[in-house]
């Protein structure tokens, strides 16, 4: 029998937030900054939790907590998973963004359920566009050479990879949980609903 590939978390949190105008993975809406938030989320369902920064925030770390600085620029999220590969490339990656804070534990179980380790990623469905969603996704070791080929064609984009791919894709048990907060006014919007939780 085959065994598994480790399951191994990423927080993606090197995202510039040019629209929110502040760091996104600092946002307080759980009683710490969202990047340890997440970590936290994902360690019961992981072996290791890395956090994802670009080079230049290495030194505003909490030394509690793993961090895996990009060794690609420019290339959006696509530079977090690549470094992850390339730290571990027989792992499995579970890929959290930092802007998703209505994300919960039942989510995350519901996905790691769901995983098919015969494709080359496990992802949610978006409830808003129907298309896969990249930044809550498991992708499996054999996704590595693909990714690798999407760079030197050019191809950033971890949601075309996703489509153009053999992936296995479920449904959200409660939409909200994919909610990504890039602007003032959605953080005010999850706010609210917060509140109301």
């Amino acid at each position: 029998m085959n065994k598994l590939p480790v399951l191994n978390g990423l927080v993606l949190a090197g995202g510039k937030s040019i629209r929110m105008g502040k760091p996104k993975e600092k946002i307080n809406w759980h009683g710490k900054e969202q990047r340890y938030y997440v970590a936290d989320l994902l360690a019961p369902f992981c072996d290791e939790v890395y956090i994802s920064c670009r080079q230049d925030h290495s030194s505003d770390l909490d030394p509690d907590y793993l961090f895996l600085s990009d060794t690609f620029s420019d290339i959006g999220p696509l530079a977090g998973l690549l470094s992850a590969f390339k730290t571990n490339p027989d792992a499995a990656w579970i890929v959290v963004a930092c802007d998703l804070p209505l994300l919960d534990n039942d989510s995350l179980e519901y996905l790691i359920k769901s995983r098919n380790t015969g494709k080359i990623a496990t992802a949610y469905r978006n409830p808003s566009d129907h298309l896969p969603e990249p930044l809550i996704t498991i992708w499996e070791p054999k996704s590595y050479p693909i990714l690798n080929g999407c760079l030197v064609t050019g191809n950033t984009s971890l949601r075309k990879t996703l489509i153009n791919n053999d992936i296995m894709i479920i449904h959200p048990l409660k939409p909200d949980t994919l909610l990504n907060v890039n602007t003032p006014e959605e953080l005010l919007k999850v706010s609210e609903i917060l509140k109301r939780q």
